[in-house]
């Protein structure tokens, strides 16, 4: 579990597994659940927070707060028996390739490769 002092957005940049996350804000989580559904959690915490980090850029804090409170609820949907259509997952799909955040690879201090 990380400790206040050391949570920064460079180290959350720096974040690559899913599990990652939940320790990096310090929650609690089934690893049976990420380890089944850790693509639609990922897909769908990318989806909530791409907006948040567009308008709360400017104040660190108030961005990690809303960075965890976005995991926080994305992984309570799924603990809850959300469940996406393949037509939402299948739709990261173009030519048999992934697209948008998906298919990022960290490379800036902005976190991903496709402007994300």
């Amino acid at each position: 579990m990380q400790t206040e002092e050391v949570r920064s957005l460079d180290t959350f940049y720096g974040l690559t597994d899913t599990e990652d996350y939940f320790d990096f804000f310090g929650i609690e989580y089934d690893e049976h659940l990420v380890n089944v559904k850790r693509f639609h959690i990922m897909k769908e915490y990318g989806t909530l927070i791409r907006t948040g980090m567009k308008n709360i850029e400017n104040d660190e804090a108030r961005l990690m707060d809303f960075l965890k409170f976005s995991l926080l609820r994305v992984y309570g949907d799924f603990k809850n028996g959300y469940a996406p259509s393949a037509a939402d997952v299948w739709g990261m799909f173009e030519n048999g390739k992934l697209t948008g955040c998906a298919s990022c690879t960290p490379t800036t201090t902005q976190g991903a490769s496709c402007a994300c």
